[in-house]
């Protein structure tokens, strides 16, 4: 059985060479993340070089997922130092104006218009969680008294979240519109927009993105309990979702975050839209060549509760065992893989709508292979909705997306179980594009059955509109 999931690695300073790129291609992963948190526009360039020679080289579809910074929240230096904190120290929160007209512990947050919002009571994480904090009262426009939780340091420069406020703080931020024009010009093939917490900010990436004359599929990062609340109408204008469980882990308590990751997945394959599983998947390779129990078992259950993709952060782009992090997951999803076919009835699909008849062809085509235990599906499609709708139905079998669209065919490779492949266009019909891959490709055999899906255009009609027609068994 071929494997699904999709693995996505963060590059950095442990793997920005073409040979460790390289490694990490054949030991699975084919989508590579470019935190444009960390790095500058050199890295970043020679980064997409050594990807496009690869995928030129090996022949597989390669993604260049470009992840912007967002208005990530972090304190300020004025000089005091890393404060020593005990539970229950009051801390002031303020601005560096302040810093120096009180003898109390300060914390320097320079952002007026966020503090305006802190109200008594509200929680105030600082470095990642680390320390909690409670609002207990407001002391001027911009300064808060905060009361400490728990014991710790409080260094300056470090990472400040209010779990549960909606911040006035615009998802994309001048740094953002800076970084999205470089990755256009050079050729990224989605972005993934961080913090997150309303349908507006994916609509306004997207208008951004087309003064560069571009239009590609936008990944939005599950950080903030707005995003939360606000989920049914992101996933009505996002083409794929992340669920950050750093940040969206210091949102809320941590015990509800594995029920919100199941419901934020669930809700994703019923739309057919790519979810990604992200953060300390097997953070403890970043300086270990082996993984512990529990985030082996955090891998596979993040691939039982239907993930698309699931991504490597520091244990690929910092740690000393990169290769060795992505081809120990691709051992857990071959093992995990095999138990959920085994435990699944193949007439049990996680399908979602099925009055439209596009959706209802693919998934008879899902179906149809399962009956006739086909090799794979082949769909061709322009813009690769009827792979994704297969891939939703999570069909034993590969589905490989036909698609002349290079935008559609990188996206494709977000979703589970689904292989994009270049059609041969000097065909004009959709099936005999599909029946002829078929026949010259190596992974099939004679006397293989394959299931085709295609939407074959009419030429009365415009062709961009064209939906999933055409449901054929198909024997090599």
């Amino acid at each position: 059985m071929d494997r699904h999931i999709k693995i996505i690695a963060t590059l950095g300073p442990a793997t920005e060479t073409e040979e460790e790129i390289r490694k990490l291609v054949h030991s699975g992963a084919k989508i590579f993340r470019l935190n444009f948190s960390h790095g500058g526009e050199e890295f970043f360039e020679r980064m997409v070089g050594i990807i496009r020679k690869l995928e030129e080289e090996t022949g597989f579809t390669l993604t260049v997922l470009q992840d912007l910074s967002g208005p990530k929240v972090r304190t300020e230096d004025v000089g005091l130092g890393a404060l020593e904190i005990n539970k229950g120290t009051e801390v002031l929160l303020g601005t560096r104006e302040q810093a120096g007209a009180t003898d109390e512990p300060f914390i320097c947050l320079n952002m007026p218009d966020l503090l305006e919002v802190i109200q008594e009571g509200d929680p105030v994480a600082l470095s990642d969680g680390m320390l909690r904090f409670t609002a207990i009262r407001r002391e001027g426009e911009h300064l808060v008294r905060l009361r400490a939780i728990n014991s710790g340091l409080a260094p300056p420069r470090k990472g400040i979240s209010f779990p549960g406020k909606t911040t006035p703080l615009a998802a994309l931020t001048d740094k953002d519109k800076k970084d999205l024009a470089f990755g256009m010009k050079l050729g990224v093939d989605c972005v993934a927009m961080s913090y997150v917490q309303k349908p507006e900010d994916i609509i306004q990436l997207r208008a951004e993105m087309a003064k560069h004359g571009r239009k590609i599929p936008i990944i939005a990062k599950l950080e903030r309990s707005a995003a939360i609340e606000a989920l049914d109408s992101i996933l009505e204008v996002t083409d794929g979702v992340m669920v950050a469980r750093g940040d969206l882990g210091l949102e809320m308590n941590l015990a509800e975050l594995p029920a919100m990751q199941k419901r934020i997945i669930r809700a994703c394959n019923k739309l057919g839209k790519p979810v990604i599983v992200a953060t300390q998947m097997l953070l403890s390779m970043v300086n270990s060549p082996m993984a512990t129990r529990a985030e082996t078992t955090d891998v596979a259950n993040a691939i039982l509760d239907g993930a698309d993709c699931i991504m490597l952060s520091e244990e690929t782009a910092i740690g000393r065992y990169p290769d060795e992090a992505v081809r120990f997951m691709r051992t857990i999803a071959y093992e995990i893989e095999n138990f959920y076919y085994e435990q699944r009835n193949d007439e049990d699909t996680r399908f979602g709508d099925l009055e439209h008849p596009a959706t209802y062809l693919a998934y008879a085509a899902a179906m149809l292979a399962a009956k006739t235990k086909a090799r794979a599906i082949v769909s061709h499609s322009t813009s690769g909705a009827t792979a994704r709708i297969l891939s939703s139905c999570r069909p034993r079998q590969s589905v490989y997306a036909l698609t002349s669209d290079p935008v559609a065919r990188h996206f494709c490779n977000l979703s589970w179980g689904v292989i994009p492949a270049v059609p041969d266009t000097s065909l004009s019909n959709h099936q005999e594009r599909a029946e002829e891959f078929v026949k010259n490709h190596p992974a099939f055999e004679d006397d293989d059955v394959v299931i085709i899906a295609a939407g074959q255009p009419d030429p009365a009609r415009d062709a961009s509109r064209t939906q999933t027609n055409v449901v054929k068994l198909f024997v090599k």
